[in-house]
């Protein structure tokens, strides 16, 4: 990828704002609204923690351990709390410091992650590949998450079945049970899915002989649960490529690991920063796993700045050129980041054609867009986007995670105020969002939700 290109300058850049402080945002529990008073222009530097979808994954595989396992640059965000509760009534303990988390792992655990829990978080179905491997048993609640489409548990089930497991499902769990020890198989994924994977990398490092994945999920979230698994002493070759090797060993050890940095956090400064005529850098994440979204950008006009494993730096100094994406799995254009691509398209110069291959829900949020004055028409699973030169701002809500961030980041180039609401969706992937938004200059805050009217029924 070029360090640099020549920007555009067809169009000056909108205004600069003053720089304002971290601001602290309200507790989250007591907020549900994010207001954009008005078009706005990101400058800083931003710094991204832990991967959210790195994170959740480490603390299952702290299940395959007794004792203490530590995890360090761990992001506080509201998947993180669900997890620590869902490890809680497997019987973990789980204790949360500066940036860190502490799982402590009995030696005998409860087998069931209840419907409650898992149902708002869909990570917590990696639990069952360490419960099944450590317990024998494990019953998992069908998961839910975001609304993002259908995502099935078939080739989790299938290769778990190939290793010797028994599955079944009863009252909306899926329960999984062993012999003395799961053996090892090998297992062709129809599909690169990262959440088979996961599950099933897990539940081979103590299986007995050799397991072999192959079309396997290739994400740095993969290659970071390898890295913590090696230092428990698995045996894995292969990580970050399509086949992985794992031999089964008798046991594993607590460790301490530190998570790695959240790419799709990342990105969605990279593409705020764009569609702003913005200057942001932004540390803790190798760009190498951006690679693809930063190229995008530099299509787009902007210029970027790599700066080793350490983080990069983008700016643009005109309105972006339209640029045609389409989502695959790793290491093609990141599902996660369709939002911010979509909102990209509809302030550039140009049409753009937005192609979603990995869920059939991504759409959802493009209503909202539309609200925002989006020219977008979609047809399956392709969106064409005419840009305009800015959007109107409006009242919208966030649907999922990236939805919800991707729709705040598009009110930055509206003129008028935009008022996002489920704020709480996006708080379940971006630690801080407000502050560090305020941070880099962006005219934001958050409130309550208004109650809702009373009609006198």
């Amino acid at each position: 990828m070029p360090s640099s290109l020549r920007a555009p300058t067809r169009r000056p850049p909108g205004p600069s704002l003053t720089l304002a402080g971290p601001a602290a945002d309200p507790t989250m529990a007591d907020v549900d609204v994010i207001r954009v008073a008005g078009a706005a222009r990101l400058a800083g530097e931003v710094a991204v923690v832990g991967a959210k979808n790195s994170a959740l994954k480490l603390m299952a595989a702290a299940l395959l351990a007794p004792g203490r396992t530590v995890l360090t640059n761990v992001p506080r965000i509201t998947d993180i709390a669900i997890m620590a509760e869902v490890l809680r009534r497997i019987g973990c303990g789980v204790a949360f410091g500066p940036g860190e988390v502490a799982v402590d792992v009995p030696e005998a655990l409860a087998a069931e992650a209840d419907y409650d829990l898992v149902r708002r978080l869909r990570a917590s179905i990696c639990v069952l590949g360490p419960l099944l491997a450590r317990r024998g048993l494990a019953r998992v609640a069908h998961p839910g998450g975001d609304a993002i489409g259908s995502r099935g548990l078939d080739m989790h089930i299938a290769g778990l079945e190939a290793m010797g497991a028994r599955v079944s499902g009863a009252h909306g769990f899926v329960i999984a049970e062993r012999g003395h020890r799961l053996r090892g198989a090998k297992i062709r994924l129809d599909f690169p899915s990262v959440g088979a994977t996961e599950n099933l990398l897990m539940a081979a490092v103590l299986a007995d002989g050799e397991t072999v994945i192959d079309n396997a999920a290739r994400e740095p979230e993969i290659v970071d649960l390898c890295a913590m698994l090696t230092g428990m002493g698995a045996a894995i070759a292969g990580a970050g490529g399509s086949t992985l090797h794992v031999t089964g060993v008798e046991g594993l050890r607590p460790v301490r690991h530190a998570t790695v940095g959240d790419r799709i956090v990342a990105g969605t400064w990279a593409f705020g920063a764009v569609m702003t005529y913005g200057d942001v850098t932004v540390t803790g994440v190798d760009p190498q796993c951006l690679a693809v979204a930063l190229d995008k950008l530099v299509d787009a006009g902007a210029m970027v700045e790599t700066r080793g494993a350490a983080g990069f730096r983008v700016r643009m100094d005109g309105r972006p050129r339209a640029v045609d994406v389409a989502t695959l799995p790793y290491p093609g254009f990141a599902t996660d980041l369709l939002p911010m691509a979509i909102g990209l398209a509809a302030v550039a110069e140009g049409a753009s054609l937005i192609t979603e291959n990995i869920f059939d829900g991504r759409f959802m949020f493009i209503n909202e867009m539309a609200r925002l004055g989006a020219a977008v028409r979609t047809d399956g699973h392709h969106a064409v986007v005419r840009g305009l030169p800015a959007l109107s701002g409006a009242p919208v809500r966030a649907t999922d995670i990236r939805a919800g961030a991707g729709l705040v980041i598009a009110a930055l180039t509206a003129e008028g105020e935009t008022t996002v609401s489920h704020a709480h969706h996006i708080d379940r992937g971006y630690p801080d969002f407000v502050a560090q938004l305020r941070h880099l200059g962006a005219p934001v805050s958050r409130a309550a939700a208004p109650a809702e009217p009373s009609f006198g029924f």
